[in-house]
């Protein structure tokens, strides 16, 4: 039995399928269902959990080399929820591009972990390194 870390099986399941390069979604609760990649739906309410309790969670083990996210995440968030993501963030070069280009790299993924966060354009593709 699993004591710390992520204790989530089908989160610990698709995590260990992302090699180098392979990406991997962290998605707020509106984001498109994808049928074509697995999705991991951990949403339980509004704000929990949230995209930012996730990566904190997966960072430990995750090595993640850069990251994108919609630029409309800039213009619609205030500052300081711009910086709540910058800290978490932090050390992986993240590539702001308008959300119609970052849903093109969706499929590729190998998989979606979906939450409730409510933050708008919260969602971020991560890359393995």
């Amino acid at each position: 039995m699993l004591k710390t870390g992520i204790l989530n099986p089908h989160i610990n399941d698709l995590l260990s399928r992302v090699r180098h390069t392979n990406t991997l979604v962290i998605a707020d609760r509106g984001f498109p269902f994808w049928p074509q990649i697995e999705t991991v739906d951990i949403s339980l309410v509004d704000g929990l959990p949230t995209v930012l309790q996730v990566l904190r969670a997966i960072r430990p083990n995750f090595n993640i080399g850069r990251a994108w996210m919609a630029k409309e995440f800039l213009k619609h968030n205030d500052a300081k929820t711009r910086a709540a993501f910058a800290e978490v963030l932090r050390g992986i070069t993240v590539t702001h591009e308008p959300h119609l280009n970052f849903k093109k790299h969706v499929p590729s993924a190998i998989g979606l972990i979906r939450t409730g966060d409510t933050v708008q354009y919260a969602n971020m593709i991560l890359e393995s390194a």
